[in-house]
């Protein structure tokens, strides 16, 4: 049983969601926060599997809230939801933590496989997605997409390949797709991969995409 937190200052789009989430076999709603103060304080009392929030709150912000429930140590993941693609809010969210957003158009059954996604520890921006969000946000990064790579000793763990792998994951290229560049099997990549989240402390492979930018390892193309 997933067991989900609901943040949204509508108290409609609340029941909303509590309608679907209680229908469904699989998922559960253990609590619901219409501000981003009580979100923390809640997430922090019921140590829920994933917290689904707006990003747009009163009082603390989306983002603010994403960072303190991240910085609590705690094992909730976030999913944000969002009215664009393209949102100037999306990588602020992502850069404090969140493991992923989604539409507020989408269908209940996707909003479920996201759920599910966050949950079982995966990202729900499939990696093409996740590569045209930051293409878009480059104008925004300005210098910090210049110079030279910079350093740092999460770099220093990886091995050679692993450190391959981390720039291939920031291009946006899925694990059949680095299999095929490295002549590798997707098993292998799969185990790099994992190993890669691992020594940059990564949460998901979101986070790897905004290190590797942040780094200048990757730019947009």
């Amino acid at each position: 049983m997933i067991s989900v937190l609901v943040m949204d200052a509508q108290p409609l789009q609340r029941f909303g969601f509590r309608m679907l989430l209680e229908s469904t076999p699989d998922t559960e709603i253990v609590g619901e926060a219409e501000n981003g103060a009580e979100a923390v304080r809640w997430t922090t009392k019921l140590h829920p599997d994933v917290v689904l929030m707006d990003i747009r709150m009163p009082g603390v912000d989306g983002i603010e809230t994403i960072r303190r429930i991240v910085a609590a140590g705690g094992r909730s993941r976030i999913l944000v939801l969002t009215t664009s693609d393209v949102d100037r809010y999306a990588l602020a969210a992502l850069r404090a933590g969140a493991s992923g957003f989604l539409l507020k158009d989408i269908r209940p059954e996707e909003l479920l496989a996201g759920i599910r996604a966050v949950a079982a520890g995966a990202a729900v921006i499939a990696p093409a997605l996740t590569r045209r969000l930051l293409d878009a946000f480059s104008d925004r990064l300005g210098d910090d997409l210049r110079g030279p790579v910079r350093e740092d000793p999460r770099l220093d763990s990886l091995t050679g390949r692993e450190r391959e792998i981390l720039v291939a994951i920031g291009h946006g290229l899925t694990n059949g797709e680095i299999a095929q560049r490295f002549t590798l099997s997707e098993s292998t990549v799969k185990t790099h991969v994992g190993r890669v989240l691992a020594k940059i402390g990564a949460r998901d492979r979101i986070q790897a995409v905004i290190l590797a930018y942040d780094l200048r390892l990757t730019r947009p193309i």
